[in-house]
């Protein structure tokens, strides 16, 4: 991947590794452009987030570090933020930092992802959740306070499949994406979950296109040795589809690269 702007600290308690560590991964993976966007900070579920007091401390970090390795690596800020609504701050979606990526993770303050929480798929009807969480990803993509939208088919990530076509859920989801000029990422976590794939999966990644969708690349990394995991196969995957540029943003400004 030559751009890679998704990947986290340890200020969001669940990863490993120090920011150089990441970095120098990203630099040996020949990675031009790599991303922090670490989980910001919100009212709720504060045990998976860095605090409010540590924003400062985490955007001078990547600004020292930008600095440091500027003649190897050109290294960018951002936060990703959990779109629910009630407990977004305005210290996060205001902040000065290159992109936000707006993600899903909770419904109904459910927090889907999390194994801690996956004996309440047992109780729920699935095509209802596909369908609570695509609508979410649209209200998100209409709140138009986002740049990047994270791993926008996440809802799969433990293979709880619908019955229903899955596009009839997504499409709504990738029109307001369309019309809010919105980018999605091709992230390559989900090759590390049960899944097994990336997100998106190739049939809405064929959608995403289709609608001139642009896109961009993420490792989603929570240690360094996850920095480019599958970069080659997420790249493939692009150039199949069609798609011969990716974006990557300064000053929450899109810029497109050749892939």
């Amino acid at each position: 991947m030559k751009v890679d702007l998704h990947n986290h600290t340890t200020r969001c308690n669940h990863a490993q590794g120090s920011e150089e560590e990441y970095i120098l991964k990203a630099i040996e993976s020949d990675t031009l452009f790599f991303g922090f966007s670490d989980h910001a900070p919100m009212n709720f579920d504060e045990k998976y987030r860095m605090r409010f007091d540590q924003m400062q401390e985490y955007e001078a970090t990547v600004k020292e570090l930008k600095h440091k390795y500027a003649d190897k690596i050109d290294l960018l800020l951002g936060y990703e933020v959990d779109y629910l609504p009630g407990h977004m701050d305005e210290r996060v979606l205001e902040a000065d930092v290159d992109y936000l990526i707006g993600s899903v993770h909770f419904l109904d303050k459910w927090g889907f992802d999390n194994p801690e929480f996956i004996k309440e798929y047992e109780a729920k009807n699935i095509d209802d959740i596909w369908e609570k969480y695509f609508q979410t990803v649209k209200e998100m993509a209409e709140s138009k306070l986002f740049d990047i939208v994270g791993h926008i088919d996440l809802i799969k990530v433990f293979k709880y499949m619908p019955a229903k076509n899955i596009m009839d859920f997504v499409l709504p989801a990738l029109e307001a994406i369309k019309k809010a000029d919105m980018t999605i990422e091709l992230n390559t976590a989900g090759y590390r979950k049960p899944c097994a794939e990336p997100y998106p999966s190739k049939q809405i990644l064929k959608k995403a296109y289709e609608l001139a969708i642009p896109i961009t690349f993420g490792s989603d990394a929570h240690a360094p040795d996850q920095v480019a995991f599958h970069s080659n196969e997420i790249t493939a995957l692009a150039k199949e589809i069609g798609y011969t540029e990716c974006a990557l943003y300064k000053n929450r400004t899109r810029e497109m690269l050749p892939i």
